[in-house]
């Protein structure tokens, strides 16, 4: 705009001017350190803070939907065999580790830092703003919304005295200047923001150290057997860079008895597990014991560590003689449920010595057989009434003897000549409890055992017995697990106490009136407060009731 315009413009000064621009506005410019200041005071703000907070909740929603190594590695296996072509991708985003993954571990950090630097400066106002006195009385109250005017025949001193330890009693600080009280209330409101964010801040320290200090094993432990609390008992073990080998207190663990109920046949839910109670005895190496129960959401505290209940199923004891007759190979095995509710499972037995060939036995268990229109066999009832349990038979290399780790729950049976089953000329091997099959080609035999107690009557309790039963236990042990349940109930107690406890200041001034006093009271709230007009009018009415009582 020229300065000819801008002096016809009637609504501007005369002696205002603008000039043309001609070589563009000049902005100053931040620097190196401009832009480091700039970008720590954003990173530090509150709104930052509640984005990253946001964010964080939002980036640990993976962690539930897919499964996690550290907690369930039998799951990813699982996850990775019905979506082989996506497990690559996945992985590769680190979905199977969420909280451990890079973008996690980022944003984490980034919060992190954003609560310290916002919790420092407010701290430090904070412990200033306690040392301070409240503010002086302003010099014309009735100018405030909240506003109040009262006459008592009391002595204007008394009057004032009664105003300063009725405030006090309300949990008011007070100052006197003159002929007036000045009183506030409500910095706790901000110790419990702060005491929240620093909470926050305790409990990400606490998961970052846990997460270095904790271990989380899975094992398979069948009635019976005992487990000992050594690294080379547990099937997998995801344990914290901090955790040594001696971190493991020495302790052993028998399962006694796996008790549970189903719904009867008839009723609604037929089926359905009622309960599950894993029984153990504890041994310390002192030779101490203790028994306890292991349940579903119930886990039992062994020296620090929770012991939880992941699954169960049954574990047939299988016996494997050669043509000899001598015994090659008798153990339970665990056979591991399919998705069938009643419990149809399969298992693995491989034979590497004894016998002319290595043998391999994929298994199928159904407690309560029953058969399909085609043929096939399941599994009606999750309990024993009707065990059955088939065999498909394979000799050849079973690929242990070549280095490469192989799970005890498979086997690959390529490469291998199958002798009993749908592929071969002899039909499945099909055995119930107590049964003995011949291998075909004379090469041995199997017994599917029957365990039911010596003293038991079969004839009466039937074959709810017969077969053991095993128990996946997770072993967990986090020593920081209390820290976070404090910082926890401070975080709860910090934010109740910033949502529930009003920032408010008051005044009274008593000034002689005739023989008696004129009263005012105005209130001021710092923040939203929609009782500070009530608070006012509280204030007054007891003041002027006790003075006038007097």
């Amino acid at each position: 705009m020229s300065t000819s315009r801008s002096s016809n413009d009637p609504k501007r000064p005369a002696d205002h001017y603008d000039s043309e621009v001609e070589s563009g506005v000049n902005e100053p410019k931040l620097g190196f350190v401009g832009w480091l200041r700039w970008g720590w005071r954003q990173l530090t703000s509150m709104r930052t803070a509640i984005v990253l907070l946001l964010l964080l909740a939002v980036a640990a929603i993976p962690g539930s939907i897919f499964p996690q190594r550290s907690a369930d590695p039998n799951g990813v296996v699982q996850w990775q065999n019905d979506n082989p072509d996506w497990f690559p991708i996945v992985d590769k985003l680190q979905l199977f580790g969420v909280y451990g993954s890079a973008w996690f571990s980022a944003i984490y950090l980034l919060l992190f830092v954003s609560l310290i630097g916002c919790i420092l400066p407010r701290t430090k106002h904070h412990l200033k703003a306690l040392r301070q006195k409240p503010p002086r009385t302003p010099a014309r109250l009735n100018r405030l919304a909240d506003f109040r005017e009262e006459r008592s025949e009391a002595d204007p001193a008394v009057a004032l005295d009664a105003a300063e330890k009725r405030l006090k009693r309300l949990g008011y600080r007070t100052e006197r200047y003159g002929s007036s009280v000045s009183a506030e209330r409500g910095y706790l409101r901000e110790t419990g923001n702060l005491v929240f964010h620093a909470a926050l801040v305790g409990v990400l320290i606490c998961v970052g150290i846990g997460g270095q200090v904790k271990y989380t094993g899975q094992s398979v432990i069948v009635e019976g057997e005992t487990f000992v609390n050594s690294l080379i008992n547990y099937s997998s073990m995801n344990k914290g860079r901090l955790v040594g080998d001696e971190a493991l207190t020495p302790y052993s663990m028998t399962l006694d008895s796996f008790d549970v109920s189903y719904v009867p046949f008839g009723e609604n839910g037929a089926g359905q597990a009622g309960d599950f109670a894993a029984n153990v005895t504890i041994r310390e190496p002192e030779g101490d014991e203790q028994t306890g129960s292991v349940r579903v959401n119930h886990p039992l505290n062994v020296h620090g560590d929770d012991v939880y209940l992941l699954g169960n199923g049954y574990a047939p004891t299988i016996t494997v003689r050669g043509a000899d007759g001598d015994v090659v190979f008798k153990r339970s095995v665990p056979f591991l449920p399919s998705s069938d509710k009643n419990l149809t499972s399969t298992g693995v037995v491989k034979v590497a010595d004894g016998l002319e060939e290595q043998l391999g036995l994929i298994g199928f268990f159904y407690p309560t057989a029953a058969e399909l229109e085609s043929g096939a066999l399941t599994s009606g009832y999750p309990d024993l009434y009707n065990p059955v349990l088939t065999f498909r038979a394979y000799v050849g290399d079973l690929g242990i003897d070549d280095g490469i780790p192989r799970s005890v729950y498979e086997l690959d049976p390529s490469g291998m000549t199958e002798i009993a089953g749908p592929d071969s000329d002899v039909t499945s091997l099909q055995l119930t409890p107590g049964e003995t099959v011949e291998l075909p080609g004379g090469r041995g035999s199997i017994t599917f055992e029957d365990e039911t107690p010596e003293g038991v009557d079969s004839a009466e309790v039937g074959l709810t017995e017969s077969v053991k039963r095993f128990v996946s236990l997770q072993v967990h042990h986090d020593g920081t697990k209390l820290w976070v349940l404090a910082f926890a109930i401070l975080i709860v107690g910090g934010l109740i106490t910033a949502l529930l406890v009003p920032r408010r200041r008051m005044w009274v001034k008593v000034t002689p009136d005739g023989e008696g006093s004129r009263i005012e009271f105005a209130g001021l709230a710092r923040g939203e407060d929609p009782a500070i007009r009530r608070a006012v009018d509280d204030l007054a009415g007891a003041l002027t009731s006790e003075l006038n009582a007097k």
